[in-house]
């Protein structure tokens, strides 16, 4: 007899998550409304907490199986159900879990209590026996101490003559297998930063004499100098490998392992931008060094390998990417086409496309109080595992001081709130590498109160591959990420080692150890056809937030409108009058004047009528009259202080005089008269304010 399959599989699901639901808030209010003081009834909720997760883990697992073939009839957004219903299954996981977690702190605290009270009792109960016992129980010690004594002494002989033998062997046995183990090859150059430190040479051979568990480990070179070198630049030496490796004529990269749920291998290249980064971060390396050794932070955090990148230069700002690429030929542009049936630019589909959503981090470690947080942040960028391929997008976080290891984002920015917040992020790229992935740096920017010396460090990072071994791309679901500590091109490094990820135990006990550890929970969406409309208006390669996509997608109109429709021939080069393209990559670098003119548009777009919001030249038109009311005049405004990140008081100033200026703006119907007014001062007028020169913008294609 068949099995009769239920007449609509995900309604089905969700009524068994309903009931779960019920069960889970049954059980929790159990726990919390009143006391629990019997041990038989904490174990009891304790084995209901499991039996609960298998059945939600076997809820889950049916709901993964389910597919839009499986229902009888149409079902409207149904990918959208499926993933509503995978999230409220972990947040009934979560809490299955923190509650199982309470249980067992309250149970260690009870037992100990309980034996504690115990003694007091029977102390209180048996004091007069015990007194007399005590005098018998003295002697009988002092009798058996000098017994033992005499047996521990024999011990200790025996057992040292074994250890001596042993050694000896292991040491005979070793004495071919030292020289591999003690011996290490330079994988690039390092310049001595302090007196103790060993400069050294690519292909150097050393003699490591001491290791040191905050990475600097004491080594001789062949001269016979001695100082303190970076174990990441070094890796073991055999002598036959080198041999093969120089006939070869190949030069070896350096191989980071990854912990992340794909469990993907990243090469470290000799790219010179990693070089670079290298250099930068053994320079400040002394410092995190001291601040470890102080217990300021754990022994995982480094030195932002995406902030060292970032202040190269502009290859890895957004505004790069924002400009128009030129083919291999360098007559037309790659990511620009016009598109005469709509009057508009080409929209470019790209292999990577999908907006991703930053939910949380957890069991961040928090710093020790000699130094002062400027800002808790995450980095992330398309990585293949040698080089980054695109911009590197920057994400505020918030957290709340009973919580100081959590760091929360906001899952979609609307009204005041600043773009910098918006934990929603679009991501597109057109790499053909089959190892293409998003790297995320958690990070945070300090002060330290000794010193006042400013810095940035990296918390933690994790490579998600968006593509399989066979090519297809990673579903679109919730991520629940494990930090690495270190740098990318380090391996083996914990965030935190005195939280080991080895657990022991049942099943249940592995997975609350593993619930403690660093980790970032992100969320893959999939598009629907208006989010893939919008995404195919932007290059081929960028990363940003979502709040400000539409501004964009305005940006990238009217570069089309002037270079593409409006030139008089494709060979003129010439300068162009236009403040818009050329000033408006700059607002990617300064997020609150990116604000000022998101809410100076959403308060345009309020004014507008339906058949104007139809109408795209309209449109156009009137976003470059609020931004040349907007943003011009507080670009070059030096009433406003220079953009400096994670300084508040320099943040708290310009975003006073840009709400001043955006309500003047509002009263007066426009920037004529604060323009005009002799209290607003601005810097002298310059010409590459109005002239956008495309040829000077044009970026290099570093994918």
């Amino acid at each position: 007899m068949l099995t009769r399959r239920p007449r609509d599989p995900l309604r089905a699901v969700q009524r068994r998550t309903q009931e779960l639901k019920q069960q889970v808030e049954s059980l929790l209010s159990e726990s919390q409304v009143t006391e629990i003081t019997e041990t038989s009834k904490k174990r009891d909720i304790y084995q209901r907490c499991i039996q609960l997760k298998q059945a939600i883990d076997e809820n889950k697992n049916t709901l993964q199986k389910l597919s839009k073939a499986d229902e009888p009839a149409p079902v409207g957004n149904y990918n959208q159900k499926k993933e509503e219903e995978h999230s409220l299954l972990d947040d009934l996981t979560c809490k299955l879990q923190e509650l199982a977690v309470s249980l067992n702190t309250e149970n260690r605290t009870e037992v100990e209590h309980t034996e504690k009270e115990e003694d007091d009792d029977s102390s209180e109960d048996e004091e007069e026996e015990e007194e007399e016992e005590e005098e018998e129980e003295e002697e009988e010690k002092e009798e058996v101490d000098d017994d033992d004594e005499d047996d521990d002494e024999e011990e200790e002989s025996e057992e040292s003559r074994d250890e001596e033998k042993i050694e000896e062997e292991e040491n005979e046995e070793s004495k071919s297998h030292q020289q591999s183990i003690k011996e290490y090859i330079a994988i690039g150059d390092f310049t001595a930063q302090q007196a103790e430190d060993l400069t050294f040479k690519k292909g150097e051979i050393l003699h490591i004499t001491e290791k040191h568990p905050d990475g600097w480990w004491r080594a001789k070179n062949a001269k016979g100098s001695i100082g303190l070198v970076p174990r990441t630049y070094l890796k073991p030496y055999n002598e036959e490998e080198e041999q093969e490796s120089s006939e070869e004529g190949s030069e070896e990269d350096v191989k980071v392992g990854n912990d992340s749920a794909e469990g993907a291998e990243m090469k470290q290249s000799t790219d010179s931008h990693w070089s670079a980064v290298r250099k930068a971060v053994s320079e400040q390396i002394h410092t995190i060094d001291t601040l470890t050794t102080m217990g300021a932070i754990p022994s995982g955090f480094r030195p932002s390998t995406l902030f060292q990148l970032l202040e190269e230069g502009n290859q890895f700002q957004a505004s790069y990417f924002l400009q128009p690429e030129l083919t291999p030929s360098q007559l037309a542009f790659k990511d620009l086409l016009w598109d005469a049936k709509t009057g508009t630019i080409r929209s470019r589909p790209s292999r990577v496309s999908l907006i991703l959503t930053l939910w949380s981090c957890k069991m961040i470690p928090f710093p020790g109080t000699s130094i002062q947080v400027l800002s808790r942040h995450i980095r992330l960028c398309l990585f293949d595992g040698t080089k980054v391929l695109s911009n590197i997008h920057t994400v505020r976080a918030t957290w709340q001081p009973k919580k100081p290891k959590t760091w929360t984002f906001s899952p979609q920015v609307t009204g005041i709130l600043p773009c910098l917040l918006d934990g929603d992020c679009f991501v597109r790229s057109n790499s053909s590498s089959p190892d293409l992935g998003i790297l995320f740096e958690l990070g945070i920017s300090y002060i330290r109160n000794s010193t006042g010396e400013r810095g940035e460090l990296s918390c933690g990072w994790v490579f998600l591959k968006l593509f399989d071994d066979s090519g297809i791309p990673i579903p679109a679901k919730t991520y629940e990420l494990f930090l690495n500590g270190g740098t990318p091109y380090e391996k083996g490094v914990e965030v935190d080692p005195s939280l080991s990820r080895r657990a022991y135990g049942n099943v249940f006990h592995q997975m609350m150890t593993m619930r403690r550890q660093p980790q970032l929970l992100v969320k893959l969406r999939s598009l629907n056809k208006r989010s893939r409309n919008l995404l195919s208006l932007l290059p081929e390669t960028l990363i940003g937030n979502m709040c400000s996509i539409h501004l964009l997608i305005f940006y990238r109109q009217i570069l089309g409108d002037v270079l593409l429709k409006e030139r008089m021939s494709m060979q003129n080069a010439d300068l162009i009058s236009n403040p818009v393209l050329a000033t408006f990559p700059k607002l990617l670098e300064q997020p609150d004047i990116m604000d000022a003119l998101r809410s100076s548009w959403a308060e345009k777009e309020i004014t507008l009528k339906r058949s104007e919001k139809r109408d795209k030249e309209f449109l156009k038109a009137a976003f470059v009259l609020v931004y040349h009311d907007c943003v011009l005049p507080l670009l070059h405004s030096t009433l406003l202080p220079p953009f400096r990140w994670a300084e508040e008081e320099t943040e708290v100033a310009r975003w006073k005089v840009i709400a001043d200026f955006l309500k003047r703006n509002q009263e007066n119907q426009g920037a004529l008269q604060a323009l005009l007014s002799p209290d607003g001062t601005h810097e002298p007028f310059d010409m590459s304010e109005q002239t956008y020169d495309f040829l000077g913008e044009i970026r290099k294609n570093i994918a």
